[in-house]
């Protein structure tokens, strides 16, 4: 006789992507420590608090407190590590809340180190971006050093470094082979007025893209049928894997 399994998966991410040659890095802290990421730009795989073997941060520690194997997955290190060249999460309680409340835990994270490109476009000009597939990581309209596009002019029209403007790069450009955006008042409004600006892009460029939105998964398994080993999906962000057991 065969049992049947249901299985209902909502996905919610809006770009997941791969990039052949790039490795996957994998970092352990013990509780109550923080080791910083650092790279070129950081993009979180999986993040666990909790325990899944017996010989992790195991050092000094009881059998009582190495003996209950929880795992729960969390997004907190996404929010605070993707799109940083450094970041550091404390693994703490206070952070992630306690999981399995006696058990010495340790904080497991996956990620991808990524390299990516930085242009520059002077006020009044417009440059394509043209790759594979763009992701863009930073977009700026201002100002923030006194040298970039400084040719012929003033120094009153340089003197502002503190000039911030958050655009909408992403959503033109994100998921195109090629993009250009003007580098233009018009475009992005005056965020200093008087003050010679330029538009300041860091991003991406990866061989292909997978876009998943508010897409849900429903599959029917039956025992003798199908065996299925894992599922994954996403959720907020944080990609799950789950096992199982038919």
């Amino acid at each position: 006789m065969y049992g049947q399994t249901n299985i209902y998966c909502k996905l919610a991410l809006s770009n997941t992507f791969l990039s052949p040659g790039v490795d996957t890095k994998r970092y352990f802290w013990c509780e109550g420590g923080s080791v910083p990421l650092s790279c070129g730009y950081i993009k979180v795989i999986t993040a666990n608090y909790g325990r899944t073997d017996h010989t992790t941060c195991s050092t000094g520690r009881s059998l009582h407190q190495l003996s209950n194997l929880f795992s729960k997955l969390f997004c907190v290190c996404s929010y605070r590590c993707d799109g940083r060249k450094s970041c550091s999460v404390p693994a703490v309680n206070s952070v992630f809340s306690d999981p399995c409340v006696g058990t010495h835990k340790y904080l497991d994270v996956s990620y991808l180190c990524l390299p990516f490109s930085k242009y520059f476009w002077c006020e009044g000009g417009s440059v394509p971006l043209s790759c594979g597939y763009i992701k863009v990581i930073t977009a700026n309209y201002g100002r923030t050093d006194h040298t970039t596009c400084s040719t012929g002019r003033s120094l009153h029209q340089l003197s502002n470094v503190d000039c911030f403007q958050e655009t909408s790069v992403q959503v033109i450009c994100d998921g195109r082979k090629s993009c250009s955006v003007p580098a233009v008042n018009s475009v992005f409004s005056d965020p200093c007025v008087g003050t010679h600006k330029y538009l300041d892009v860091s991003y991406l460029c990866l061989p292909f893209s997978k876009s998943i939105t508010d897409t849900h998964y429903h599959s029917k398994l039956e025992v003798g049928k199908m065996f299925l080993k894992e599922v994954s999906f996403a959720h907020q962000g944080c990609i799950y894997f789950v096992t199982v057991k038919l």
